[in-house]
């Protein structure tokens, strides 16, 4: 184990929330929950502001609508997150080769790896630089945790938070885990904390008095041993840079089930164009997919097809995901679809178009005759009506007259939007039919314009954000 704090834990502070807040002028100081907003929704994160209310992630959003009223409530915004994702990493790479990420808002880094800190002092001044550099790139706030071991470190920006540094000094670490509750410490969730709990052990301090003998008679060798390693604050696991992608894949869940085997249908071509949407954005391809539909009874099946190489042909995956949902019998209702492509290459085989035309093609003709006479009938029989616009709660619009906005609410054949951008005053509110032609689909803009800093979280309350 090191003798220098230069192992670094990042955790941006409600992240999700921070960014619709650093977006949203209107939003800022306020309580604002991400989340689906459905009926079997729940809470993905939440501000500051909204977890005074009780609110936390993994809420049911129903419950969190009970306890928070009056909050705003709006639809994730991945591809803004992940964007914003990109520059923190991009800032933890610039000060080590060995960055760890755990989520889109949460990575380890060895500073030493990088030779960016070597003792105490250079962490700290390094850590607060990163800080400093994270809000003037993005707007918002993380918390960060120097210690000498990759536990401890995730411990300090735990107590960090919201938005600060703390470092945990060499030599203070058993005083400083002792009081902590066991749950404190990795691996130990509910059912191991109350078994712990039952013999009299609610504590760090109690897990290393009771000794590994009692430890592993209590827990099992494995569990036992590295419980009580923790205890004495012995954690030799390195930071390991980021590990290669195995599988990309998308997944809606609906507020209501799918009986339409047309719909189903249109919805899987839908998710195969995002997953290889996410393909490309990753320049890989891949040889296997695989389609995942959990039913009205909540059974859940996957059908897989490997292709004889890699593509991310868009057609191809269409194709091949179509055939596996002629497998499965959605007749009950369809609650959750997904289409996903693992054993990824970052090359493509070019033919493979022609591959899954030939392999589509090896049913017999009387076979592709009775398909297209029961496509064909379907439909006749349930025309599929013109897909309407749907305006997303927190989603990005743009007005031919009066500009950039966010939808604040829709329903009854209205949109609400708020006319304002990261750097403006909170602006207006006006609403529209939502068939307005003059009214579109938006692309999210920068959470910081013009001079770095500008836009950061309200003064005087903290930043919104992933779960931290």
């Amino acid at each position: 184990m090191r003798t220098a704090p230069t192992i670094l834990h990042l955790d941006m502070d409600a992240f999700y929330a921070s960014a619709e807040q650093a977006a949203k002028p209107s939003l800022r100081g306020k309580a604002v929950i991400v989340g689906g907003l459905g009926p079997r929704g729940v809470v993905a994160t939440c501000s500051y502001e909204a977890r005074v209310f009780g609110v936390h992630s993994a809420m049911p959003m129903a419950q969190a609508r009970r306890l928070a009223p009056n909050a705003a409530y709006l639809v994730p915004r991945f591809g803004l997150y992940r964007e914003v994702s990109e520059q923190v990493m991009g800032l933890l790479r610039d000060l080590s080769p060995l960055v760890e990420p755990l989520s889109l808002d949460e990575a380890f880094v060895d500073l030493e790896a990088g030779q960016t800190a070597w003792d105490a002092e250079s962490a700290r001044l390094t850590g607060v630089k990163l800080r400093g550099d994270i809000r003037a790139v993005t707007g918002l706030t993380g918390s960060v945790g120097l210690a000498a071991s990759k536990m401890l470190a995730k411990i300090a920006s735990e107590q960090a938070k919201p938005d600060g540094l703390v470092l945990i000094e060499p030599g203070t670490e058993r005083e400083l885990l002792a009081p902590m509750s066991v749950r404190t410490l990795p691996g130990v969730g509910p059912a191991t904390g109350d078994h712990l709990r039952r013999a009299g052990i609610t504590t760090v301090g109690e897990i290393a008095e009771a000794g590994e003998d009692e430890l592993v008679r209590l827990l099992g060798k494995a569990h036992g041993v590295a419980l009580y390693a923790m205890a004495l604050a012995h954690d030799v696991r390195p930071v390991v840079a980021e590990r290669d992608t195995k599988s990309v894949s998308v997944e809606d869940t609906y507020d209501v089930d799918i009986h339409d085997r047309v719909r189903v249908r249109m919805e899987v071509q839908r998710l195969a164009d995002r997953c290889v949407g996410r393909l490309r954005g990753a320049h890989l391809s891949g040889r296997t997919i695989v389609l995942k539909v959990r039913r009205y009874d909540f059974s859940t099946l996957t059908r897989s097809e490997t292709l004889r190489g890699p593509t991310d042909d868009p057609a191809v995956v269409r194709e091949a995901a179509a055939r596996l949902l002629e497998s499965v019998d959605t007749t009950g209702g369809v609650r959750l679809l997904g289409v996903g492509v693992s054993g990824l290459a970052d090359y493509t085989q070019e033919d493979l178009f022609a591959q899954a035309r030939t392999a589509a093609a090896a049913a017999s003709a009387e076979e592709l005759e009775h398909v297209e006479h029961e496509e064909t009938e379907e439909a006749v029989e349930e025309p599929v009506p013109p897909a309407e616009r749907r305006w997303h709660a927190g989603h990005d619009v743009r007005h031919a007259e009066f500009g950039h906005g966010w939808v604040q609410g829709s329903g009854l054949g209205r949109v609400t939007v708020r006319f304002e951008t990261p750097g403006s005053l909170p602006g207006r509110v006006r609403t529209f039919r939502s068939d307005d032609p003059l009214l579109e689909v938006a692309e999210p803009l920068p959470l910081v314009e013009g001079r770095p800093g500008d836009v950061g979280s309200p003064s005087g309350s903290p930043a919104a954000g992933g779960e931290g």
